[in-house]
C-alpha cells in the first residue's frame, strides 16, 4: 500500500511551501503539485491519504480535478480552498462530494487538523476499499450474457423467467449462473445481492441495473 500522504495542489509556488511547512511542522507528509495535470500524471486509485487543492488555477481547476478524480474510481478525500470569489464553485464541489472547503486566508492549525481526520478517515476505509476493488475487478471478466442473467437474478427472478426473458433455455441459465456464482466468489443470488450491493459504493463502477 502507498504511504499515506496529502497531496498539495495549487499553482502558487509560495503557498505550496506554506502549505508543505504546516503540514511537515505536525508530522504529516505532503507531495506538491504546480497544477491538477500534474497530479493527475500520477495519479492511481490505490493512493493514499487526502487532496487539497486549490479551486481556482491555470489551467484545469480544482472542480474540473475533483470530477476526474470521481470519473477515475478515486475515494481520496479532497478539500478546497477557496477565495471570497470562489465560494459558488466549493459549493458545487461539496454537491459533487467533496469533503470539505476552506476559505482564504485560513488558520493554520484549523486546516492540518482537517487534513489529518481526512488522513484518518481514509486510512480506516482502505482495507474495505481493498476487498471492493477486488470483487469489481471479478465483475469485468463476466460476459454480456452473463451480465444480463446476474441483472436478472438479482431481481429475484426464476430460471424459467429468465430463460424467457431472455429467450434462451433454462439449462443454458443454469451454466450462466453457476459461471456467475464461480467468477463472482459466491455461494447463492442472495450473497452475490450482497456483494452487488456493497460494489455500487465505489465510484465509477458501471451500475448493474444498466449493465
Amino acid at each position: 500500500m502507498n504511504e499515506a500522504r496529502v497531496d498539495v495542489i495549487d499553482d502558487d509556488a509560495t503557498l505550496r511551501d506554506a502549505l508543505t511547512f504546516l503540514a511537515t511542522s505536525r508530522n504529516v507528509y505532503t507531495s506538491t503539485f504546480a497544477s491538477a495535470e500534474a497530479f493527475l500524471d500520477v495519479f492511481t486509485p490505490e493512493l493514499r491519504g487526502c487532496v487539497l487543492t486549490d479551486i481556482r488555477m491555470d489551467g484545469m481547476s480544482g472542480l474540473e480535478l475533483f470530477s476526474r478524480l470521481n470519473e477515475a474510481g478515486s475515494r481520496l478525500p479532497c478539500i478546497v480552498l477557496t477565495g471570497h470569489v470562489d465560494v459558488s464553485m466549493a459549493v458545487e464541489a461539496l454537491k459533487k462530494g467533496a469533503r470539505d472547503f476552506i476559505e482564504k486566508p485560513f488558520d493554520a492549525n484549523e486546516l492540518v487538523d482537517k487534513l489529518i481526520l481526512a488522513m484518518a478517515d481514509d486510512l480506516e476505509r482502505a482495507p474495505h476499499d481493498a476487498e471492493r476493488r477486488k470483487h469489481a475487478a471479478r465483475m469485468v471478466t463476466l460476459s454480456e450474457r452473463e451480465q444480463q442473467v446476474m441483472q436478472l437474478l438479482v431481481e429475484d427472478k426464476p430460471n424459467k423467467v429468465i430463460a424467457d426473458d431472455l429467450a434462451i433455455a433454462v439449462r443454458t441459465v443454469e451454466v450462466h449462473r453457476a459461471r456467475i456464482f464461480k467468477k463472482m466468489g459466491v455461494r447463492c443470488a442472495v450473497d452475490l445481492v450482497k456483494l452487488l450491493a456493497a460494489m455500487d459504493e465505489i465510484p465509477g463502477l458501471p451500475n448493474r441495473k444498466n449493465s
